[in-house]
């Protein structure tokens, strides 16, 4: 827990290959496939992806894997991204829980029990790859006979592909069902996860052992938002080193100019 979040120092924002930016997650296609018409014509990169870095000079992508892969399969060579180390105080690893709404817990679970070597069973048990919270009461567990990272990220992933092309899949940081049923009316299972811990997602990407898309959770306090940095500068031809200069060339101009403001407050946005 942060003690005293107005500490949180200035935000490292670096030019990076997007080749040395592993993913650790599948990317959601039906948020980049939008995204990426919109950055085709953007005149403005505003939300930086969140990176760690790692031992062998690469960086894992903590958040933003729709903008990493939209930005690759459109052929950009740099991305800028936010640089926040793991061992940091202002970065927290936590997980959302999955509202599914616009479906049916029958239909969900005859898909959730066509998936090979998983194990549904009633009642609470911290050892299940997931917990499905029903809104009658019901509390399920999923259980696989898996034993290594790749294996168990991989039945998670089938799991969460049973209701993400079937239901409206919402992703929420809350776990109080009272507060998820009221504000989700047409919500009908709630999908909690286990925590996981910085390695797990090291790993994750290292091995192309990926999470599903909305799992995992990153807070990164002094997070950088709403830049508006020219997208020109992205696009040019021109050596990292050149670009990176240019960036901290305008990021010198843009506080000289008092256009960044710090906000401690934790808050909700609406605009989305």
């Amino acid at each position: 827990m942060i003690n005293n979040p107005i500490s949180a120092p200035p935000p490292d924002l670096r030019i990076l290959p997007v080749t040395d930016i592993l993913p650790h997650e599948k990317s959601d296609i039906q948020r980049s496939q939008p995204l990426m018409e919109r950055l085709r014509y953007a005149e403005y990169f505003t939300n930086p992806p969140l990176v760690a870095a790692i031992a062998d000079g690469r960086f894992v992508l903590m958040d933003g894997s729709n903008r990493h892969i939209s930005m690759r399969a459109l052929g950009f060579t740099h991305i800028m991204a936010q640089v926040a180390e793991y061992d940091s105080d202002f970065v927290e690893l936590g997980v959302w829980q999955h509202i599914v709404s616009d479906w049916d817990s029958p239909s969900l679970f005859r898909c959730l029990e066509a998936i090979a070597g998983i194990n549904i069973r009633s009642g609470w048990n911290a050892d299940a790859v997931a917990q499905i919270l029903l809104r009658d009461g019901p509390v399920w567990s999923i259980h696989a006979g898996v034993n290594t990272l790749p294996e168990r990220n991989s039945t998670l992933r089938q799991v969460v592909a049973a209701y993400h092309q079937n239901a409206t899949l919402y992703r929420s940081p809350l776990s109080d069902p009272g507060q998820i049923w009221q504000l989700y009316p047409t919500g009908f299972a709630l999908v909690m996860f286990p925590a996981y811990q910085p390695q797990d997602i090291i790993d994750a990407a290292v091995q192309g052992a990926y999470l599903p898309p909305g799992v995992s959770r990153h807070i990164i306090h002094g997070r950088a938002l709403n830049l508006n940095y020219p997208m020109r500068f992205l696009r040019a031809d021109a050596p990292l080193d050149e670009k990176n200069q240019q960036l901290q060339d305008w990021l010198r101009q843009r506080y000289a100019e008092r256009a960044v403001r710090y906000y401690a407050e934790s808050t909700y946005q609406f605009d989305e």
